[in-house]
């Protein structure tokens, strides 16, 4: 079964939010600004450009270490987008690739706490393309090292036991702390909506089992 080491990769945040600035980052240039006002699903109350507000401000308070009190509250993250309110769009993508690209040699060098926001960084991607009609939302290239975090942060947590057999991933994956007693949880299906369970996204319509848990125990952002 694949552990998917719970030895840090510090180079593993880099990585996936750096192969997400180079699958984003041009989408979002190519779309019109219409697109930015769409509503998101996902994050109710938010549009495509909210998202990403959010996410670019994110990034940027790690690039330069400001970690006021209440840093990524709801509180906060709100007066992030409302101080970007006055920007263009353009001006909201260039911060995002600028976090994307300065942030992962910041939280290599950290004691691995923020890595798990490289992870909500994929998945608010995920989350944009989903609006936007961009097939395999919560997939692609990053999606490797985004069960990699996925499964590492769930055993710090020492969240909810399960062994997920992927459909598109060849070896079984862990997640979640040692089962105490009995077996673990089991998922069975593909690796994007294992993803969206554990991100509390929709799963109208996926084909999968869950069995030993319930969906809304698997999320981890809830």
């Amino acid at each position: 079964m694949t552990d998917t080491l719970d030895v840090r990769d510090p180079e593993l945040p880099g990585r996936l939010l750096t192969a997400e600035r180079d699958a984003l980052v041009p989408l979002l240039r190519s779309r019109p600004d219409a697109d930015f006002a769409l509503p998101t699903a996902a994050c109710p109350g938010w549009t495509v450009r909210d998202v990403l507000a959010h996410c670019s401000a994110a990034l940027m308070r790690v690039v330069e270490s400001r970690f006021e009190k209440g840093v990524f509250s709801p509180e906060a993250n709100e007066r992030d987008i409302a101080e970007r309110a006055g920007w263009t769009n353009a001006q909201v993508v260039d911060e995002l690739e600028r976090g994307m690209t300065e942030a992962g040699p910041v939280i290599a060098r950290g004691d691995g706490r923020l890595d798990v926001l490289a992870l909500g960084e994929w998945v608010h991607a995920g989350d944009v393309r989903e609006v936007l009609g961009v097939p395999g939302a919560y997939a692609g290239a990053g999606l490797p090292d985004a069960l990699a975090l996925l499964a590492r942060h769930t055993r710090e947590r020492r969240h909810v036991p399960l062994h997920a057999d992927l459909d598109d991933v060849d070896e079984p994956l862990r997640l979640g702390s040692m089962a105490p007693d009995g077996p673990p949880a089991r998922y069975i299906g593909d690796a994007a909506t294992l993803v969206r369970l554990y991100a509390g996204r929709p799963v109208a319509g996926a084909s999968y089992e869950l069995a030993g848990a319930r969906e809304g125990e698997l999320n981890i952002f809830g």
